[in-house]
């Protein structure tokens, strides 16, 4: 079994993140299920507190945030790593509905993140 790809916690100790059993109780998944996502570039790990957690923003009531899976592709396809993905999902950026590209994937502006995320490729 390979192992789980960890960012370093480049987030703001404000930015709440959740412990992988509470990732699995708020998806009605198994631990080992959330992480095969990990493992499968679906969600974005990072250890805080000696602890594998994932940012809270990642999801909303219904699951995963919908559109980050496939933004976190492009990125990786981009040759992000999963640290430098994590900054970009959180840095501040005035032009985005929601200011954050996080914030504007939760309020249904995926298509401009996504484009956003591609055109940092090239």
């Amino acid at each position: 079994m390979s192992g789980i790809p960890v960012a370093d916690d480049v987030l703001d100790s404000a930015v709440a993140v959740l412990p992988l059993a509470e990732v699995a109780a708020v998806l009605g998944i198994s631990s080992n299920k959330v992480r095969q996502m990990l493992r499968d570039g679906h969600l974005i790990a990072l250890k805080r507190d000696g602890e594998l957690c994932v940012p809270n923003d990642f999801f909303v009531k219904d699951g995963v945030v919908k559109g980050l899976a496939g933004t976190i592709t492009v990125l990786a396809d981009s040759g992000f790593s999963r640290t430098e993905m994590l900054r970009w999902l959180f840095a501040e950026d005035e032009t985005l509905p929601g200011v954050t590209p996080v914030n504007a994937l939760r309020t249904s502006h995926g298509t401009e993140v996504k484009r956003r995320a591609q055109a940092m490729a090239f």
